[in-house]
């Protein structure tokens, strides 16, 4: 099977395109891929770094408030396609995936205009601009929530989760005492993204003195450009702050509780664990998706939210308080959080790309 794989920009996007790749080298041994990806982002030296061949194309997405700055992307746009039909007329795929991201959207619809058998992910619960636009053109089009499956054509959309959480269940869980913990002790874990977040920071310092006497333990991932804004704390010993952990998530399958923001893959993590979580979505991205992925948990009573404006020392600790105090409701959140985790949802996507293959 020769695969063009296309998704860019965030790791939301690129981990689930990697999933992929990973199982249908799982199941094709002989398997070839070439991952299209923009040229300034973050795919650009992680994709080449893992041994899959690479190609990177200029792409913006459109801005929504300056609109005669459309004009340039616009340009791009049209580039973007006759670079990526070049490229598939040289690779000969016999299919091309998208999961997300700006530079989908030319990509794809070259694919569709070289007569190429398309496939899209969705990972949010409501689609981006790039999904929407492709999906008329696309033969298959999976998702991650159920929810999101009313906004595409019926006749096209199947429900397969995220492929990032079969990959996680893979991961062998790290005891929380190799951080310094106390193994018997509840866990809750606080991120707001690998970045971390301005707002958030100065939050969660403000939150941090009310944690001293408390009998569960936290753990602070502050991303690594907001470290040093917490170097100056006096903390007590049930507390720890860290900058970044590449193996987190081998340490919330030992955690309690998570205190995080709702992106699609955050999303996929906690519900293949069955992690009970306090949701915070940001109020910064389009079409205000993480609201909608964290609604959907809510709604299916796997966690509660709490806007970014009503996050305070006060809010955030009694509601973990709270929590870990009822534990007939605690069982509850983690037993609906596992109903809504897909623990095959990479075998039915490449199920899905055999499919749409033959």
């Amino acid at each position: 099977m020769k695969v063009i794989i296309v998704a860019g920009g965030t790791g939301g996007h690129i981990y689930p395109a990697l999933a992929i790749i990973n199982k249908i080298k799982e199941e094709d041994k002989h398997s070839e891929f070439l991952y299209i990806g923009t040229d300034d982002r973050m795919e650009k030296d992680l994709i080449p770094s893992m041994g899959i061949r690479f190609e990177g194309i200029p792409m913006k997405g459109l801005n929504r408030k300056h609109l005669l700055s459309n004009f340039s992307v616009i340009k791009m746009f049209s580039s973007a396609i006759k670079r990526a039909r070049e490229l598939i007329r040289e690779f000969q795929p016999d299919i091309v995936i998208g999961a997300g991201g700006y530079i989908t959207a030319p990509v794809l619809y070259a694919a569709h205009k070289e007569n190429i058998p398309v496939l899209i992910h969705e990972q949010n619960s409501i689609p981006g601009l790039s999904n929407k636009f492709i999906s008329r053109f696309a033969d298959k089009i999976c998702v991650s929530l159920p929810n999101s499956m009313k906004l595409f054509p019926k006749r096209k959309v199947v429900y397969t989760g995220n492929p990032r959480s079969e990959e996680i269940l893979k991961v062998e869980r790290k005891k929380k005492s190799l951080l310094g913990f106390d193994q018997n002790k509840k866990l809750v874990v606080f991120v707001m993204g690998s970045l971390g977040s301005t707002t958030m920071t100065k939050k969660i310092k403000e939150l941090i003195p009310g944690f001293n006497q408390k009998n569960y333990q936290v753990l602070i991932i502050t991303g690594k450009k907001y470290y040093d804004d917490y170097k100056d704390l006096d903390i007590s010993s049930n507390i720890k702050i860290v900058p970044f952990m590449d193996d987190l998530i081998q340490y919330l399958k030992d955690s309690d509780l998570i205190v995080s923001r709702a992106g699609a893959s955050t999303i996929a993590e906690i519900t293949a664990i069955g992690l009970p979580a306090i949701l915070v979505p940001s109020p910064y991205v389009t079409n205000n998706h993480q609201y909608k992925n964290a609604k959907e948990l809510e709604d299916a009573g796997a966690c509660r939210i709490i806007t970014e404006s009503e996050f305070s020392k006060d809010s955030i600790i009694q509601e973990i308080d709270y929590i870990f105090d009822h534990k007939e409701e605690y069982d509850e959140m983690v037993k609906n959080s596992k109903k809504l985790g897909i623990r095959d949802s990479s075998t039915r996507i490449y199920q899905e790309v055999k499919k749409v293959i033959r």
